[in-house]
């Protein structure tokens, strides 16, 4: 009879061992969808998803622990209902000092070649630590956010748990990485309707406007192209006679990368105003409005940027085309709020 109890119990700990591993692989399915027209995302082997390292990830996200005064998180900056991007120009960083640059949207970061405006930060892993360092913004140290971290039980289970030691730099940088790797964005009524087989999911108003968008006439999809709606290339879209701000040439020091930004993607675009790097266009109607007139006569300027000619019409079906972008399962997921 005993030994009958203890095969029991071995059956018993063999079938919750393959539950478990059921869980965790559904999760892993069900964090990180690869929606229709996109291709697989690509994980480091140091850094490959598990449910505990997404955890984790979106722990430290949401914590303002990470902030030398423990005022502000990641979060505080790239909202999930803005699409993890800010409402303001620039946002506040520690005691109130402002950036320098417009937050930009995390939306599908997993498949951005680089990172920073002008791509000075080559993986996700990397770019971490930027804001952290950053005055205007968490003012801080890795070292130091381990040294606190080590302090609390807490982050300290999680941090075994996901992989295998204490809260250090090497386990806040890949935790904060593979939880935003999981922000991925593809189903907006534009994918309804390209990748989705579903005719009615985009308006009258809305079909006419993305004809413009990828027609020669306004060659919006030469820079903003692919499932992500950009080419990840460096450009000046004459937006000033003069800058303020160096772009490219900041981390190049060529004078040919001056004023040069990073194409950002379109996705969600319709909740992350306001727009371009210094956040000084506050509504779609005011940036479809500057691509009409041709923008600046910027010496650096793209040769795609040209007055357009465009009607009012014209305008907005082009304003009802990038809203259609909008994936409002992404911004108002749980998943991906505190």
């Amino acid at each position: 009879m005993r030994r009958n109890l203890h095969i029991l119990i071995a059956i018993v700990l063999v079938l919750s061992a393959c539950k478990k591993e059921q869980i965790e692989k559904a999760d892993i399915v069900d964090e990180i969808t690869i929606p229709a027209g996109f291709p697989a995302i690509q994980f480091p082997a140091d850094n490959a998803y598990t449910p505990q390292r997404w955890a984790l990830g979106k722990q430290l996200f949401f914590d303002p622990v990470l902030s030398s005064d423990s005022t502000i998180s990641c979060a505080s900056c790239h909202n999930p209902a803005k699409a993890f991007s800010d409402e303001v120009a620039f946002s506040k960083g520690v005691a109130g000092r402002l950036g320098t640059r417009n937050s930009p949207t995390l939306t599908n970061v997993a498949y951005l070649p680089y990172f920073t405006r002008e791509g000075g930060v080559p993986t996700l892993e990397m770019q971490t630590l930027v804001p952290i360092q950053e005055h205007n913004e968490f003012d801080f140290n890795i070292v130091l956010i381990g040294e606190r971290l080590r302090r609390n039980p807490k982050y300290v289970q999680m941090a075994k748990e996901a992989y295998n030691r204490e809260p250090d730099p090497f386990v806040i940088a890949r935790a904060l990485a593979n939880f935003e790797r999981s922000l991925i964005s593809g189903n907006s009524a534009y994918d309804k309707y390209t990748y989705q087989n579903n005719p009615a999911a985009l308006s009258e108003k809305e079909r006419k406007g993305m004809a413009l968008f990828f027609s020669e006439k306004t060659q919006c999809s030469k820079c903003h192209s692919g499932f992500n709606f950009s080419n990840n290339a460096f450009e000046n879209n004459g937006l000033y006679d003069n800058y303020t701000d160096s772009g490219r040439k900041r981390l190049t020091n060529l004078v040919a990368d001056f004023a040069l930004f990073k194409v950002p993607t379109l996705r969600n675009v319709g909740v992350t105003a306001p727009y371009m790097h210094d956040g000084s266009l506050t509504t779609l109607e005011a940036v479809v409005e500057h691509y009409n007139t041709g923008g600046k006569n910027n010496p650096q300027k793209s040769k795609l940027i040209q007055p357009l000619n465009l009607t009012d019409d014209d305008k907005e079906q082009l304003v009802a085309f990038l809203k259609s972008l909008t994936d409002y399962a992404f911004i108002t997921n749980p998943k991906f709020k505190q």
